[in-house]
């Protein structure tokens, strides 16, 4: 992007929100704007694709998903991503706006760097390259552009993720671009195209060679000659160019920047542990001594890309086979204006005698607290005394390199060295225990429930993941047994007084107790719960329980005097059985009616049996002949065989002899019948 089609788009307002106020940069894949954000009154960093780049459909989208990614990211070492969308044909990303100079021009101000202020810038960029990995997020592109020092001395890295979104066809038809992202790309990145955290390390160890030497530490004419020496050289140690950096530094550079990832940092958490533990190691004299670099442009490497066919070949393999790797990607491309490698000391001469003032001059570093001071004395060195002989430099060099070396195994890989609690949570026992122990520490697990995280898996680690611990720590793992739920045991038919005690040993808890009749539970027995038998429920659940009061009494009903049916009626409605006796004469209760019953109060069980006694009526007796007998034997002899007797005058009292009887002689009647007799 030109600078006048940059200048025109000052402002501009880009998607209805973003005001544009000043042109800040330029670089090979964008321009960055200063921007003002009139939705939340903020000034942002503004970065605009280039036209070619948001012509691309592929690269739109991938810097979408990339961007989505780095957004998630919140660590005080990372410039946040606010928003990123699409306006007219043109891709932005909203970043927060960082006040200060990039790395890059920290280098040629002031380079070499002391060893205390390179650790102090290298170890925040760490720090965010560890919350970057944890997060699953790599950067591919660590560089010195991408890492600005803000005004206060704070250290922000950028453009995380970022890289993914350039494909190898916008990458390498920009050589500019090209040549300033090579000088930092990792050997398997070159040959394979492919990026994992080891990647970052790489780029990291660079920086750190960078900082304190003031050199790259891979150069070349061309990007071919500076990818192949990426691949078939190795990095020179520091103290090559600046012989005063100390063997540490050099130790710990060349453990980042090894050729194969499998012998740098497996991490950058492990590379600001061997960090650490190399600045312990340091004497204040060496942190703070500042270096003159030799007469050389070029750091010396182990092979140089040779001129001809093969390096063309290196390169074409480069081009062609990184586009095809896993991440489909080929990560080369500058967030500013891409550096010519040239000697960076020879380019910081004019900026000092111009009066600038360097951005760390009188700024305090990152020194270690006190309980990180350097605990491994290094041997003094004697002045030499009349008459002995000095001894070599190279045997005092090597000496005090071993020293420095045993300190810094000792306090990195070895025993007294310390290590990062990895992120467990959420994966399987064995995955977890396996990546505990691959962090050099021992795992210890224990069970326990959890609604949220499924059975099986890690449910918390102590110490926390990004704790840094000594190796061969225990860390203790909770696993979930998944929801804890407990089956209701069968309580009916059990005795209620036991039914508490048995749902107190399996945390469960006694309900609601309510009692019932039953004609088939004996009493103080359950006779249904809820829950259910077998039910699975949560700790503490509540059982409720119906217990039988045994069978219930039933009031037995009075039916004397009634008719039969309406006796057995009532009796069966009670829910007893009725039973009838031989039914009986009656001179008092009319036939149909019951007499009696059996029994005739107090109560009885359901189906219990009330026996009735029903009157068939008076008996019925002949009647006498009494015509022609003396009105009183007649009237005895139908009295005493229960009949009633009236007797008629109708001619008065003369002879007093019973002419004429009412019911006919041998005739039955009912006793209490009344017979008239005629009497003359």
């Amino acid at each position: 992007m030109t600078s006048s089609v940059a200048d025109s788009l000052v402002g501009r307002v880009i998607d209805g929100r973003y005001r544009i106020i000043s042109h800040l940069a330029d670089g090979g894949m964008a321009s960055v704007y200063v921007a003002m954000d009139a939705r939340l009154q903020r000034e942002v960093a503004l970065k605009i694709m280039r036209p070619g780049l948001a012509a691309d459909d592929v690269f739109v989208e991938r810097f979408r998903s990339e961007a989505r990614s780095a957004a998630r990211l919140s660590h005080p070492n990372v410039v946040a991503v606010y928003d990123q969308g699409e306006d007219s044909g043109d891709v932005f990303l909203a970043m927060e706006l960082v006040e200060g100079k990039t790395l890059r021009d920290v280098i040629h101000e002031e380079a070499p760097l002391t060893a205390r202020e390179s650790l102090a810038i290298l170890e925040p960029i760490l720090e965010a390259l560890e919350a970057a990995h944890m997060s699953g997020i790599i950067h591919r592109d660590v560089k010195p552009e991408n890492v600005i020092v803000r005004r206060d001395g704070e250290v922000k890295v950028a453009d995380f993720g970022l890289a993914r979104a350039i494909t190898n066809q916008a990458a390498t038809s920009q050589t500019g671009v090209l040549l300033g992202t090579v000088s930092y790309l990792s050997p398997e990145q070159v040959e394979r195209g492919t990026a994992d955290p080891r990647s970052d390390v790489y780029a990291a160890g660079l920086l750190l060679f960078e900082m304190l030497t003031g050199h790259k530490a891979v150069t070349g004419d061309t990007p071919i000659q500076i990818a192949y020496k990426h691949v078939h050289g190795s990095i020179p140690a520091p103290s090559s160019v600046v012989p005063g950096v100390p063997p540490a530094l050099d130790a710990l550079t060349a453990t980042a920047t090894a050729v194969e990832p499998a012998e740098r940092y497996g991490s950058a958490a492990a590379f600001v542990v061997g960090l650490r533990a190399v600045r312990r190691a340091l004497t204040p004299d060496e942190l703070d001594r500042r270096g003159v670099p030799v007469t050389v442009v070029t750091p010396p490497f182990a092979e140089h890309a040779p001129s001809g066919g093969s390096e063309t070949q290196a390169f074409q393999r480069v081009t062609s086979d990184a586009a095809d790797g896993p991440d489909g990607s080929f990560d080369l491309f500058e967030s500013f204006d891409a550096m010519d490698p040239t000697d960076a000391t020879e380019l910081n001469e004019p900026a000092r005698a111009a009066g600038v003032r360097p951005v760390l001059s009188g700024r305090p570093v990152h020194d270690d607290p006190p309980e990180y001071q350097r605990t491994t004395a290094l041997p003094l060195r004697r002045q030499p005394q009349p008459g002995r002989r000095p001894r070599p430099w190279w045997l005092v060099a090597a000496v005090a390199t071993l020293l420095v070396a045993g300190a810094t195994w000792w306090f990195t890989a070895g025993p007294g060295g310390t290590t990062v609690v990895p992120g467990v949570v959420n994966q399987t026992l064995a995955v977890a225990s396996k990546a505990v122990e691959q962090a050099s520490l021992r795992a210890d697990s224990r069970e326990a429930f959890s609604e949220q995280v499924p059975k099986g898996k890690v449910m918390s680690a102590q110490p926390a993941a990004g704790t840094e611990v000594t190796k061969d720590s225990t860390v203790e793992l909770v696993v979930s047994k998944g929801p804890e739920r407990y089956v209701v045991p069968k309580l009916v038919g059990t005795n209620a007084d036991a039914a508490s005690a048995t749902l107190s040993s399996l945390t469960l808890s006694l309900g609601d107790v309510k009692q019932a009749w039953s004609e088939t539970v004996p009493a103080g027995t359950v006779i249904s719960q809820k829950p259910a038998p077998q039910t699975s429920v949560k700790r503490g659940t509540q059982v409720a329980l119906v217990v039988s009061k045994g069978r219930e009494p039933i009031p037995v009903p009075n039916v004397k005097g009634a008719t039969v049916d309406a006796a057995t009626a009532a009796i069966k409605g009670a829910g007893l059985t009725v039973a009838r006796a031989a039914d009986v004469d009656s001179d008092t209760v009319p036939a149909g009616q019951v007499i009696s019953q059996t029994p005739d109060q107090g109560t009885l069980f359901r189906g219990g049996t009330v026996t009735i006694v029903v009157s068939k009526g008076p008996p019925v007796v002949q009647v006498p002949n009494v015509v022609g007998s003396p009105v009183s034997q007649a009237e005895k002899a139908l009295t005493d065989l229960g009949f009633v007797v009236q007797k008629d005058y109708p001619f008065g009292k003369l002879l007093d002899i019973v002419r004429v009887q009412s019911i006919p002689a041998g005739q039955p009647a009912p006793r209490g019948t009344t017979i008239v007799l005629t009497i003359v």
